[in-house]
């Protein structure tokens, strides 16, 4: 039978996240039931909740940093037992048969992956997110948790660890390889920190200099601050990948001649806007613009198990249910190093 659980949500989208209660289904024989323990709350939970992205089903609770433990397992289920420390990242089913899923990308699929909150799920159903005390997930996206990785310090990684791992795997970061970031928030730590543990060179382009010291202390080799006249300029030719985490309207051109011959800007944030870019600043020296969304689930088990073999963890502030609102605050307004993660203990309170 379906079991009624306690999360934090909300009912409109001008309106406060508040408890309340929401229907998990039975555990099929494909599923994995958890019980939640952590999790982290990422700016696109704030866009979707509050219908920046476009209309949304409410009551919605939302959530896609999901750490926890299996409960219980479905019949067909081997990967997973009881007990198992376990994730749940942006995704909790995809169709399985484009061309695509089989190939392994099942973010891409082409049906649309569903998403783990605010979509429609396979038995009709909108897909509720981790802000709650327990969830039931298709075995096929859920993903192990090494025991090194402490619970609260995993469950940004299944959002902000792969949306960073997965652009700077494909590109190649690595010995003898300049990557920039641009911003340092949530993505932006956790893309220096992959990129130095991969052996790049890495870069911190940031608007002022308030975050230097953790840049250099994650083991950025400079920063520099951007909003200082001509500091993009003195830039020129200097990286072989820019990952842009921005998600405000920035200046495309100016970044791109950053970049030696073939090099690449990957963005991985989403401005609302529309971008401008002229042809000249790709053609003229072979670069790439591009676009990279979050990465596929055996991408987020590599990550993790990356993340976990050099001692990765993102900075995070440790926040009770009845906090969320006011992180929302902080988080648009920047003021948290670097992610917020719910104690979903303190839900059942």
């Amino acid at each position: 039978m379906p079991t009624t659980v306690k999360a934090f949500g909300a009912f409109g989208a001008d309106e406060k996240l508040v408890p309340l209660e929401i229907t998990r289904r039975d555990v099929g024989e494909n599923d994995v039931a958890i019980a939640i323990r952590y999790a982290g709350i990422c700016h696109s939970d704030i866009h979707t909740i509050r219908g920046e992205w476009g209309e949304i089903a409410y009551p919605q609770v939302v959530g896609h940093e999901i750490v926890g433990e299996v409960t219980a397992v479905g019949s067909a289920v081997t990967g997973h037992a009881v007990g198992d420390r376990v994730g749940v990242g942006c995704m909790v089913g995809s169709c399985g048969e484009c061309d695509y899923c089989r190939a392994g990308d099942e973010h891409y699929c082409e049906k649309g992956n569903i998403g783990t909150y605010a979509a429609k799920d396979v038995d009709g159903t909108i897909t509720q997110g981790g802000y709650s005390t327990d969830v039931v997930v298709d075995a096929g996206f859920v993903l192990k948790v090494p025991e090194s990785i402490p619970y609260d310090k995993a469950a940004p990684l299944l959002c902000a660890g792969i949306t960073t791992y997965s652009p700077l795997a494909r590109w190649g970061a690595g010995p003898g390889k300049r990557v920039a970031v641009v911003g340092m928030g949530g993505l932006g730590h956790m893309a220096v920190k992959i990129a130095v543990a991969m052996g790049a060179e890495v870069t911190v382009l940031s608007r002022s200099d308030a975050k230097k010291d953790d840049a250099l202390a994650f083991g950025a080799v400079a920063h520099v601050a951007t909003g200082q006249e001509g500091a993009l300029q003195a830039l020129a030719n200097s990286f072989d990948l820019v990952i842009s985490t921005l998600s405000v309207p920035f200046d495309i051109d100016a970044y791109l001649a950053t970049l030696r011959p073939h090099g690449a800007l990957v963005n991985v944030g989403m401005p609302p806007e529309a971008l401008e870019i002229h042809a000249g600043s790709v053609v003229m020296g072979g670069k790439s613009f591009s676009g990279s969304n979050i990465g596929s689930i055996r991408e987020t088990q590599e990550m993790l198990d990356f993340c976990a073999e050099h001692g990765i963890a993102p900075e995070t502030e440790l926040i009770a249910a009845s906090q969320i609102n006011d992180a929302y605050e902080r988080t648009v307004a920047g003021d948290v190093r670097y992610r917020f993660v719910i104690d979903t203990a303190t839900l059942a309170a």
